[in-house]
Formats: structure tokens, sequence, C-alpha cells
């Protein structure tokens, strides 16, 4: 189930807001635990035995940590630790990695289809009978597994209090604005939160008016320019023009933007509607000066992670300089596969790896003294160039791809199509660039108070509409974060 359908808006949310506030405040996270797995089972009933193991296991585990602490056991508490990320990644490299592994290394016999019929034997001598096929990948189980590790992590540090009630942790593994793309939760951030949260008109509204500009961003931007994208990455390479290869990954990169950063407003919209805070996701990273900082501007939620529970651990810049670099390639080529079980992006990652350690020890004192508009120009070439390494998953295809848009295109520089493909979609194209500018939003604080008030309630009300009669009407919706 994804947000940015018919279904969701018009049935499960008004379903799950009725529950929610008709319930009284101390059974509130048990509806929601509810209403939360329901949410998550829509797909893959199956999943639901992976969110109660993962529940018990980490829940189990905070505990053990705490216990440890106060007994001055140490050593227990980071063994505990230990265990509670060695079964968190254990859970996501079966699912995730495990096929692309054995099929990488010509590996025969030992795939997830042979191990999963092995496990379905074994569960039915017990009277539970599981789907005979392989279960697909977990929606947003990269997500959802990260947030459950930090919780052990958090308690361990004393950033967090273990927490008491079963229930209430559940309600934070499962949440489900947020369960399946984000953003990643950290539980020091959110632990408080469920236990206690305020409930207000004013967030709620706040809410509303969030999730519409997300519902916005995903149906009426990312949606229509990802038609564009499709349409160049199914040309055949030997086709391919300079500027079509060039327009076709400017598409995707704000095709990405918009799906991604809209399905993240959505997802803080909604727990705005619930009662919660969500940390922000993404800060206009396309009007980065740098690659440092467009990862700064860029899935924080993620950054954030890697930097608190991996890079810093690791030692962070408090090493000699060859470790450093090593702290920082080990960082990046996890950010790579994180995002997915293919050799593409364990390469995309890898890619900015080199280019910030390049950036971060040579390039730096030359940014600073380069004009704006020069910065913006070195950032955003090889952002794209990046978004061609992580969107084309397939490496006979990405090679003569790249290879197009650096002048040696089989279709040279232009031809019909392109001028066609540009000419249909550079209206949206040109209000989708506007969009992932702060331009916005500085035309619209400048309005008074009055004027944005009235215009507000207008605004909202229309957008919806407008989302609507695309949403009743779609025939392509796809969310490209699913697959992660």
């Amino acid at each position: 189930m994804v947000f940015s359908s018919a279904f969701f808006f018009f049935f499960y949310l008004p379903i799950v807001l009725a529950a929610y506030y008709l319930t009284p405040l101390k059974l509130r996270n048990l509806v929601l635990l509810v209403l939360n797995l329901i949410f998550y089972a829509w797909g893959e009933p199956v999943y639901i035995l992976i969110m109660f193991l993962s529940t018990a296991i980490d829940y189990t585990h905070g505990r053990i940590v705490e216990k440890c602490k106060a007994k001055g056991n140490d050593r227990g508490a980071r063994m505990a630790v230990a265990s509670s990320v060695i079964f968190n990644l254990a859970l996501l490299f079966f699912f995730k990695y495990w096929d692309f592994l054995m099929t990488s290394f010509g590996v025969q016999g030992l795939f997830r289809a042979d191990l999963w019929k092995a496990f379905d034997g074994w569960m039915r001598s017990f009277g539970i009978n599981l789907p005979p096929h392989t279960p697909a990948l977990p929606i947003g189980i990269s997500f959802y597994t990260f947030q459950t590790m930090s919780y052990t992590i958090d308690v361990y540090r004393g950033d967090a209090k273990a927490q008491r009630s079963i229930i209430n942790f559940g309600t934070f593994v499962t949440l489900f604005p947020q369960l399946i793309a984000g953003p990643i939760i950290k539980y020091k951030d959110l632990g408080d939160q469920i236990d206690r949260r305020d409930h207000t008109a004013e967030k709620f509204a706040a809410g509303v008016q969030r999730f519409t500009v997300g519902l916005a961003k995903k149906v009426l931007l990312a949606n229509n320019i990802g038609m564009l994208w499709d349409i160049y990455l199914a040309t055949p390479t030997q086709n391919l023009t300079v500027l079509g290869s060039w327009l076709g990954i400017l598409a995707f990169a704000l095709q990405l933007y918009f799906d991604f950063s809209g399905y993240s407003d959505m997802a803080i919209g909604l727990g705005r509607m619930l009662g919660f805070e969500f940390l922000e996701n993404f800060n206009y990273p396309y009007i980065s000066q740098s690659l440092t900082e467009f990862w700064r501007r860029w899935h924080i939620s993620l950054g954030t992670w890697f930097r608190e529970y991996l890079y810093i651990p690791l030692g962070g810049n408090r090493v000699s300089k060859s470790r450093l670099l090593l702290n920082l390639m080990i960082v990046w080529a996890a950010t790579g596969i994180w995002h997915g079980a293919s050799w593409n992006f364990l390469l995309w990652g890898l890619y900015y790896g080199v280019l910030l350690v390049v950036e971060k020890f040579f390039l730096k004192k030359c940014l600073d003294r380069a004009p704006v508009w020069l910065r913006h120009v070195y950032a955003l070439f090889f952002i794209l160039i990046g978004w061609a390494l992580f969107a084309v998953e397939d490496f006979a295809q990405l090679g003569p791809y790249l290879a197009a848009m650096f002048g040696f295109a089989g279709g040279g520089l232009w031809n019909t199509d392109f001028l066609y493909y540009l000419a249909s979609y550079l209206p949206i194209m040109a209000i989708a660039v506007l969009a992932s500018t702060p331009l916005g939003k500085r035309l619209w604080d400048k309005l008074g108070e009055k004027p944005r008030q009235i215009a507000l309630p207008i605004l909202m009300v229309a957008v919806l509409l407008i989302c609507t009669c695309y949403l009743v009407d779609a025939t392509y919706n796809p969310f490209l974060y699913f697959r992660f």
C-alpha cells in the first residue's frame, strides 16, 4: 500500500485517523500498533512474522543491555548489542543480499528459494503453513532494520532508556508513516514521543499541509517526469544521443528527488497528524555548491545514521590519514550497497567516496575561491553522472549510456526524438527545477500573514482535487525507494 494511492487516501487513512482519535490516550499505541501491522501486511502477510520476531528480539536485547549496564557488566552489555546488530544484519543480508552474492560468485543450490523451501518444510512440521514460493524482498527492510539497530546502541550509549512496554516498542518498530521508506528514525529521537506526545489542532493542520505538499511532489511532478526517464532507459543504446542522454538523466534526477522527498514529506505530515514530529530528510539538495554539501542535504537521515553508527565507531576523523581514507571508503561502500543488491550501487557508493576524498583533501580551497555559479555547475555535473551509475543497473547498458553522455553516442549530438521530448516535457521540467529550489518558499514567505491565511486553504483544496484526479486515473505511479 502506497501513500500516493486512492485506496490509502480515501479508505485506509480516514479509518486510521478515526480509530486513533476515538481511542482513549492510554490505548492509542496499542491501536496504532494494530493499524501499523495491517498496513504492512497488506502486500505480503507472511512478513508480519518478521515484524514480530524483530520486535521481540530487539526489545529483549534492549532490556538485557540496560540490566547489564546497571550491574556494571559492560562486557555483557556489549555482547547484547553485538547480538542485536548481528540479528538485524543477518535478516537484511538473507532477504536482500544472499541471492545476489550467490549468483555473483556462481554458487549453485544455495539460493534463497532453496533455503526457503527447507524452512517451509520445517515450519510445516509444527503445523505452520508458509507460502510455497520464496517471498519477495520485504518492503522497507533497509529502513526498519537500521531503525531497530539504533535502539540497543542508543540504550548502551545512554542516549535512551530501555523501553518497558513491548506495545510501545512495537509501535516504534512498525510505525507506518515511515516504516517502508523512511525517514530513518533513531530511537533516541522518537522514544520520548512514543511514550507521550501532544495532539493539537495546529499540529494536525500542519501535518495535513505537509502531506499535501508531498502528495503533489509525488503525483504531479515525480510521476510525470518519470515517464521521460523511462523512455530514455528503454532506448536502445545505439540510438542514444548526447543531449538525449543528459535529458534522460536530468529527468531521473528530478523524478528521484520529488519521489523520495515527496514520500518523506507525506511521512512527516502523517506523523504530525498522529502527534509525532520526525526529523527532516531533504533540504533542497540540488542547490548545493559541492558534493559535501549535497550529502548534507540529501537523505539526511541515512547520512546521520551512518555517521553516528558506523563512521564515528570506526574512529571518524580522529585517526591517521590512511585510516581516515579507509573509514570513508567503508562508509561509502556501505552507503552504496544499502540502496540495493547490485554492483552498480556499490560502484555508485565508491564513486562518491573517491570524489568526496578528493574534494576534502585537494579541491576544497579551489572551490572556496571559485565563483558561485561554477561551484553549482561542478556539483550538478558530478551529481548527474552519479545518478547514471545509480539508475542503470545493467552494466551492459551503463557503459554505453555513460559514453553517450560524454559525447560517444551512436545517435549523434541530437535527433528529432530529442527535440520532441524536450518540447513535450520542458514545461513540467521547468516547474520541477524551480520547485527543487527554495525560490517558491521565499516568495510565499514574502506574502503578508493575511494573504497567506486566505490563499493556503484554497491552494490545499485545489492541489488535493488535482491529485485526486490523477490518482483516480493513474496508470503510472511507481515508487523508486520501495525496492530498498
